[in-house]
């Protein structure tokens, strides 16, 4: 039996030369097997005009793509304030609604007309109506009959949810029972609307249910895509915007349309989000306030303007949630958030945390304002949905 030791393994491809050798002089490649400098050449340097560059450094946590990215001119923003609707006078020629925006120069021409600054300041005079108002609290004045009709609109779509159950559906979002809901909401849009016109009593509104049915339609999600986002939280805004520039709402009604009609929509909205899982439209992911909604956030602030005891970070006390979200809208969102997403509450939703560490409600709401205007009603992705006929009229 040999020695292992006497047999040593076959020399290597790259020779380690004799210690006395040149190649043992200045800085030659070593041998990977003794640590002796090579016979082998060393590599020629990395020529840009014959070589591949080399590869681009990419680091191991890339940046969130849906950051925001424009946060200090929002904070240096003019705070929007309320403005009064301007009213359509007869005779009307209404029209079907289209959309009109495609490029940022059409953002900015909508928001220097009339329409797209009065319709900002309709949202901010919403706001500003419900300062210091719970959902529970009543009414400055008794519900008008726009307001009913508008209540008794919900009421049926959501009837139409409890004959029209989910269907058997194995993805994560998007149950298809979704577009026979949507189906039964085309199909009876204007004798939905026709009650509410007939609060007028005024012949001159025949035919206004072709210019809001439009509205009232994308309101409430997508039906090919079966998603949901703020784009058509703002057509059901711009619904409301349209019955105000008739005269059917009111400033009297503002209250009321806040802390009932949209108080009833974004309970219909929650109810068509968990049956038929609606998408997210354009989500920001942890970087926006919600998956699906923004104006309940401005509502809600300002329901808790001047609040005695809660605070801005308060929506961390799981009590003050659990006691509290049937009355403000902000609590409600925060409290659905909570229970939609799971993790931390600051990794899963970081604005929302941050926002927790204002002072007061007011820079709250004021602030989210801004935001609105900033991350909804100026980004092209969302607007380019939004409708414009001859309430909401588009200036070349």
């Amino acid at each position: 039996m040999s020695n292992p030791e006497s047999n040593p393994p076959p020399p290597s491809a790259t020779s380690c030369p004799p210690p006395g050798s040149a190649a043992h002089a200045g800085h030659a490649p070593l041998c990977r097997s003794c640590g002796a400098p090579t016979t082998t050449p060393a590599p020629p340097p990395w020529s840009a005009s014959s070589d591949s560059p080399p590869p681009a450094y990419r680091p191991i946590r890339m940046p969130a793509i849906n950051a925001p990215t424009n946060t200090a001119a929002i904070v240096l923003s003019p705070v929007p304030q309320p403005l009064p609707v301007p009213p359509a006078s007869p005779p009307f020629a209404f029209q079907v609604p289209a959309k009109r925006i495609t490029s940022p120069d059409d953002i900015a021409r909508f928001h220097a007309s009339v329409h797209g600054r009065h319709f900002l300041g309709f949202v901010a005079a919403l706001s500003a109506s419900v300062h210091g108002r719970k959902l529970s609290d009543p009414l400055p004045s008794p519900p008008s009959p726009v307001v009913s009709a508008l209540l008794e609109l919900i009421s049926a779509l959501s009837a139409f949810v409890a004959s029209t159950p989910p269907l058997p559906h194995n993805s994560r979002y998007g149950n298809p029972a979704f577009r026979l809901w949507h189906e039964k909401l085309s199909d009876s849009a204007n004798q939905l609307i026709a009650p509410i016109m007939a609060t007028a009593g005024s012949p001159d509104l025949a035919g206004a249910e072709a210019e809001l049915a439009p509205y009232l339609l994308d309101s409430f999600g997508n039906a090919t895509r079966i998603d949901y986002g703020t784009g058509h939280e703002t057509n059901f805004a711009a619904f409301l915007y349209c019955l105000a520039r008739l005269g059917l709402i009111t400033e009297a009604d503002y209250p009321a349309v806040v802390l009932r009609v949209f108080a009833a929509y974004l309970d219909l909205m929650r109810t068509l989000q968990d049956t038929y899982l609606l998408e997210p439209a354009g989500s920001h992911g942890v970087w926006g306030l919600d998956d699906y909604h923004f104006l309940p956030f401005i509502f809600g602030a300002a329901q808790l303007i001047d609040h005695k005891y809660m605070k801005p970070k308060s929506i961390h006390n799981p009590d003050i949630l659990d006691n509290f979200s049937k009355e403000y809208m902000y609590l409600a969102c925060v409290a659905y958030v909570k229970k939609v997403k799971k993790g931390p509450f600051a990794e899963h939703s970081p604005m929302l945390d941050d926002i927790s560490g204002v002072p007061h409600w007011k820079k709250v709401n004021s602030g989210l304002l801004k935001m609105y205007k900033a991350e909804v009603l100026e980004k092209v992705p969302i607007m380019q949905h939004f409708l414009f006929g001859s309430l909401i009229k588009w200036e070349d």
